[in-house]
């Protein structure tokens, strides 16, 4: 339980700091493996001294079947979770998903903070905003493909490193 809201207190404190103006918009990056398409891959700067941060993207499952995000690696980091972060009778909690995250078909998924996401544990350096990290993702039936995360600003909430239109942190979603 300690565990679970200590980074749950972190990554509170890193939403809750001012969110910084990205210059431009980067284009959308879209990687397909199997019947996924992953959209625009991106992860938040750490100060330093973090030893935890999180991963974000949009997944959508174009197939007939059901895919799992089970894991992944990233060199920077010691391990490597795939996460849930909600809130229940007002307690926030986040907790690894045992089994990975199912990706339905015709489903799109959206891991963003305050949702689903990968967490990038035991960091080995601080990542730093304006860089690109190179990881993988690693799906139970497609299997392991390689990423790029943009690092945006500390405080970012978007994949521009801007703050939604609509003020939301995002979540899961349905596709039609």
């Amino acid at each position: 339980m300690f565990r679970t809201l200590s980074y749950a207190a972190v990554a509170g404190a890193l939403v809750a700091l001012p969110l910084a103006a990205a210059a431009q918009t980067p284009a959308p990056t879209e990687i397909k493996v199997g019947a996924l398409k992953i959209e625009t891959p991106w992860t938040r700067a750490t100060p330093r001294g973090a030893k935890v941060a999180g991963g974000y993207m949009t997944i959508t499952n174009t197939g007939t079947v059901p895919d799992r995000l089970v894991g992944g690696s990233l060199p920077q980091a010691g391990r490597f979770e795939v996460h849930e972060m909600k809130t229940e009778n007002g307690i926030m909690t986040m907790r690894p998903i045992p089994g990975g995250l199912e990706i339905k078909p015709g489903e799109t998924v959206k891991l963003m903070p305050g949702g689903y996401h990968v967490m990038f544990m035991e960091l080995k350096e601080p990542l730093k905003e304006g860089t690109t990290l190179a990881g993988e993702l690693r799906f139970e039936k497609a299997g392991t493909v390689a990423v790029s995360y943009k690092v945006q600003a500390i405080g970012a909430t978007t994949p521009d490193g801007t703050a939604p239109a609509g003020g939301s942190a995002g979540g899961h979603q349905h596709g039609h």
